[in-house]
């Protein structure tokens, strides 16, 4: 088996306890403000516009908007309309984090404490009450990770069939959503790949000795995880061949993202809020997605990592290269690769105008990180367990003690200064 073996209790009761907790928290006042706020002013207009068949903001891909296009569609054109999708999908994705973790490594203290640091770090809360494209997208990367996790623990052919399958379906859901999410669809391909090679050698044909998922062949998963979501994610684009104005061919694939490609490259103008990866790294510079005031009240809600838990991540990060290379931590190595991968793409990326929100999967992985370093904390004895302890509570803390200016509460007029703790915060 690729990896760690069972050693505790499966905690689903309280991965389902906690996502559900983070769904009501979500849901309270997000239909405030009731405007449109920060990027709401492209993606719901874009996703109305789709329900009349009018083509807007072709230079994302169209799932996401789909979404809040039948959200808007059912519940109607108002907040709630807007942003549940986000909500549901934030949800979702904190509970597809926790499965992912408790298969990648079987430790139920870890699973709990990931999806905690997750829900608290800031990135996924504010992210999930905002209708944009991004939660959708990481909600759907989430669970199509834990889907190939739980494939390679499955017992039979056709339970690790059925597993790869929800896999290749969600992530192919993850990019019809949004691009970001790439690196991280690709890895569950190449890690099929590697155990396959670690277990057959190089060939490739002829009678297999084993492999990662009982029963299931190289090409077999190279359908579920290449091919399948593929051709999931050019089936989303079925709206767009019937535009009244330049309808998407069903043979265009490469034409239409050429074409998509040279949009998102065109948008060189600077944004205030403009960053780069080390900026997001070091927890540097934020976007205020509201700020509005009301005669003597104020309401902001800002994007910002959990400024205790993504610093204390970074040394975990450390721990986590030391345990995947001397321990053979193969569960610590899927996150830290994960966060390489996710966050090393925008290293590189042509994309010139990028955002602190770009981070929000990297942060995500992170966590994982943070939460087995914990976990190998609380291994051990003495003053380890405490310090494990207490970097949760203190993670927790700073979640409460930021929350107003996360969620939008109306606050005395200047007092947000109190939060503003570093320039590139402002």
């Amino acid at each position: 088996m690729p990896l760690a073996p069972r050693k505790d209790r499966d905690p689903l009761g309280w991965c389902l306890f906690i996502a559900l907790g983070f769904l009501a928290l979500l849901l309270w006042r997000i239909h405030l403000p009731g405007r449109y706020y920060f990027d709401e002013i492209h993606y719901v207009p874009a996703s109305l516009k789709l329900l009349d068949l009018i083509p807007a903001n072709r230079e994302h891909p169209m799932f996401a908007k789909e979404v809040i296009a039948t959200s808007i569609h059912f519940l109607g054109d108002r907040p709630i309309g807007w942003r549940l999708p986000s909500a549901l999908f934030g949800a979702l994705g904190l509970f597809g984090f926790g499965r992912l973790m408790w298969h990648a490594s079987h430790r139920r203290a870890a699973t709990l404490a990931a999806m905690m640091l997750l829900a608290t770090n800031f990135m996924w809360f504010v992210q999930s009450r905002i209708a944009m494209l991004d939660m959708i997208e990481a909600g759907l990367c989430m669970v199509g990770l834990w889907q190939f996790a739980a494939a390679l623990r499955s017992g039979s052919k056709a339970a690790g069939r059925f597993r790869l399958l929800l896999s290749g379906l969600a992530l192919g859901l993850s990019i019809a959503a949004k691009w970001t999410s790439a690196p991280a669809v690709m890895l569950p391909g190449l890690c099929f790949l590697v155990l396959w090679i670690r277990e057959n050698g190089l060939t490739f044909a002829g009678r297999p000795k084993g492999g990662p998922v009982k029963g299931i062949s190289l090409i077999e998963a190279a359908f579920w995880l290449g091919l399948f979501p593929l051709a999931v994610y050019w089936a989303t684009y079925a709206p767009a061949m019937f535009y009244t104005d330049r309808p998407v061919s069903p043979f265009g694939f490469l034409k239409q993202h050429e074409y998509m490609l040279r949009l998102q490259e065109s948008v060189k103008k600077p944004h205030p809020y403009r960053s780069v990866w080390y900026q997001w790294v070091g927890d540097l510079r934020v976007i205020w997605y509201l700020f509005e005031t009301v005669k003597d009240t104020q309401r902001g809600i800002v994007m910002l990592g959990n400024p205790f838990s993504m610093m204390v991540g970074l040394l975990a990060l450390l721990w986590g290269i030391g345990a995947a290379i001397y321990q053979k931590r193969h569960d610590v190595l899927v996150f830290v690769l994960l966060y390489a991968a996710t966050l090393g793409v925008w290293i590189y990326n042509a994309k010139p105008v990028q955002f602190y929100y770009h981070y929000l999967l990297p942060g995500a992985f992170l966590m994982g990180v943070l939460a087995l370093a914990l976990d190998a904390m609380w291994a051990s004895k003495g003053r380890w367990q405490r310090i494990g302890t207490g970097t949760i509570v203190l993670a927790l803390g700073f979640f409460v003690l930021f929350f107003p200016i996360l969620s939008g509460l109306p606050l005395p007029k200047d007092v947000y200064n109190f939060w503003m703790w570093l320039p590139g915060w402002r």
